[in-house]
Formats: C-alpha cells, structure tokens, sequence
C-alpha cells in the first residue's frame, strides 16, 4: 500500500473521528431543553437524536458542497485543480486537511470539558484556515465569491455566523412571547403536559435539521481530500460510502451524549419551562433547515444557543444567567482563531516532520495525546445522564431578571 494511499485513510479516519466529536459535542442543541423539562428521559433523547441525524444527513448535500468549495482553493485562474496541491496524489492537500481536522478536534474537546457550547462548525473551519495559510499563504483560502453572491469563508461561514444566533434569539424571544399570551388562561399542568409533546416534536426536528447541517460538513471534508488523491472528480457531488460514514459517525457520537455541554444549555443560561423549550427549538429547527437549503455552514451550537437566550428573553418573569451567556460569546469569538492556530501548529509539525505519511503520523500522535489528556482530565468531575439535570451551582452566575415584553 502505497504512501499517499495511507494518508489518505488517515485522513479520512481522523475526519470520521471529528463527526463524532461534533455530534456529542452538540446533542444539546436539539436536546437540551427537553431533557432539562423532563419531557425525555436523558439517555432515551440522545438516541432519539441520534437516529434523526442519521436520518437528515441524507436529506440535503448544500452544505458539504460549501466545504468542499469554498474555504480551501483548489483550482487555479485556469479553473483546473491546482497542481501544487495535487501533486503526489495530493500529499501537500492532505497534509493540510488532516492539520485542519487536528484543530478542529482539540478546539472542540477542550470546549467540551469545559461544557462549553461552542461552535464545532467554526472549529473546522477555523482549523482549516489556519492549516492552509501556514501550508500556502493567504490566498490559498477562498475568502469571498464573486459581487453578485455571498461565497466563500466570509459569505458562507463568518456572516451567517453572526446573523443566525441574533435571527435565532428574536424569533424565539417572539415565540415564547406569544405562546405565553396565548396559554395565559390554562393551568400550569395543561400547559407543561402540552407543551412537553411539543418539545420532543421541536426536538426531533432540530436534531433532523442538525443532521442535514452539521453532518455534511465532514462530507465536504473527505470530499476534498479525495479531490486532492485524485481518486474523484466532481465538485458538485459527494460519494455515496462518504455519506453513509458521516451520518453514521455523527449518529453515534450524538449517541454517546456531550453531557457537559447539555448540561450547560439545559441548566446554566436560564431555567426552562415546557413552553419556552417549545419555542426555542421551534426557533432553532426553522432557522438551521433554511440555512442547510441555502447552503450555509453555519453553527448550529450558535443556532440553539440564541433561541434558548430568546426563550428566556421572551417569558414573563424569567431569569437569564448573563455571565454564562458572555462566557458562551468569548467563546464563539474566539473559536475560528484558537483552532486556526492549532491547525496552523499542527501543519508546521507535520511540514518538519518531512511531510508526506510521516508528517502525517505525528500530527495523528499529537492529536491522540491532546485527546487523552484532556479525556483523563474530565474523568475527575464526570457530567453523565444521572446527573445532568442536577441543580445548577454556580455563584458567580448569578440570575438576572429578565423584564417582559411591553404588549
């Protein structure tokens, strides 16, 4: 077997490895709410979401499309494949995916222990651009498309991921605003009864959403690194084994449960009630399926974070936890340079390595024991699904009062 063919199957390995962190890191996204209600049980949520995202990532292939297509730039002025990248069945292309991937795997387990919900999405993207600046300068990424549409790493990626968690925020602040008008005369028991079938309904549709979303973006990946080996083609498709592997990593890390970050979304930015998770993940679903249609890369963790804030902006009487929620802010500020970084350290280990399989080889090294030291850490104050719904204990959150929407 031949040495760009090992890389290659690293490569894909360490991609696969990526989905699965994305999915228990952002199971939360469609569960949290529901399981912080009581409307599922932990462990039945997390498989309900992990059979739905296997289900939606074969809806949709927009967003793979965007990763394939707009971060690194694979063709020259010609519009033929760049034969820098290319060479050598691709070395110096996979060398620089696989630092990407690297960063975008250190970034979300270090949030991960510290139940944070940031963005996988951005950790990707933040890896890969870090990867490709240190490998072959700044223009080697696709910053902006032409001046008729949004395209590339600025059109696709940053500015969606500004807009949805604002977009996200309002329509859920809206949403529980009326739901609560408009249940005022029921009684506390018909509402929380009702609305907890509404929940695990809305539930299921983020985690489908998530799937068309979030499970592509590896697709994309691998599909690129094929490019680069020369063993496919078409930037307009995706092959069929990627598919099913990707759905299938990103089913079973959500399967495993993030109950870290679950926690957090759940219990840390504010207490929720049945109607208010409703809202927010009616919020969340709409939001991330438009997005996944217009083949925008944004970050669901972001999607699902701006509707829970909403959700307790928009309840009378409701508390938010402003210093988690500026916490979750630096953190989603500060996603696409810290796992740029990574991904750009782990190119120049790879680049003195000599490059090719070996170099390809210590940046997997690296990444296993980052992987196990910070698995190690976290082991000493486990999150799992006994205690995930425990109180939420943390005196420098303190819970603001939230004032209600002027009718």
């Amino acid at each position: 077997m031949s040495a760009p063919l090992l890389t290659v199957i690293l490569v894909v390995i360490v991609a696969l490895g990526f989905d699965f962190t994305n999915g228990f890191h952002d199971t939360g996204n469609s569960m949290a709410t529901s399981i912080a209600t009581g409307a599922l049980k932990p462990k039945v949520a997390v498989a309900l979401a992990a059979v739905l995202n296997l289900v939606g990532a074969f809806l949709s292939v927009e967003v793979a499309l965007t990763v394939t297509n707009a971060v690194v730039s694979i063709q020259d002025s010609s519009g033929s494949p760049d034969a820098s990248l290319t060479a050598d069945h691709g070395s110096a292309l996979l060398l620089i995916i696989l630092a990407g991937l690297v960063g975008g795997i250190v970034w979300n387990l270090a949030t991960w222990l510290l139940g944070l919900p940031s963005s996988s999405s951005h950790a990707l993207f933040g890896g890969l651009i870090g990867a490709t600046v240190a490998g072959i300068g700044w223009g080697g990424v696709h910053w902006t498309g032409d001046s008729t549409k949004l395209d590339g790493v600025v059109g696709k990626v940053i500015l969606p991921g500004l807009a949805s968690p604002v977009v996200a925020a309002i329509v859920a602040m809206i949403g529980t605003w009326l739901i609560y008008r408009l249940t005022a005369r029921l009684s506390a028991r018909q509402n929380d009864d009702g609305f907890r079938w509404g929940q695990i309904g809305t539930a299921s549709l983020v985690a489908l959403a998530h799937g068309t979303n979030d499970a592509q973006k590896t697709m994309g990946v691998i599909t690129l690194a094929l490019i680069g080996y020369g063993s496919w083609t078409d930037t307009t498709s995706i092959p069929l084994w990627v598919k099913f592997a990707c759905a299938a990593a990103i089913a079973l890390g959500t399967y495993v449960g993030g109950w870290r970050i679950i926690r957090t979304l759940g219990k840390g930015i504010t207490e929720i009630e049945p109607r208010q998770g409703t809202a927010a993940q009616g919020a969340a679903a709409a939001v991330i399926l438009a997005s996944s249609q217009l083949g925008f890369a944004l970050s669901t963790t972001h999607v699902a974070t701006g509707s829970i804030l909403g959700s307790g902006l928009g309840r009378p009487g409701a508390h938010v936890r402003w210093r988690i929620a500026g916490r979750m802010a630096v953190a989603w500020a500060i996603t696409l340079p810290m796992a740029g970084l990574v991904g750009a350290a782990t190119w120049w280990i790879g680049h003195a390595a000599g490059g090719g399989l070996a170099g390809a080889l210590l940046m997997v090294a690296v990444l296993l024991v980052a992987a196990g030291l910070m698995y190690v850490r976290a082991r000493r104050r486990p999150v799992n699904a006994d205690n995930v719904n425990d109180d939420w204990e943390d005196p420098s959150a303190v819970l603001a009062p939230v004032e209600p929407i002027a009718v």
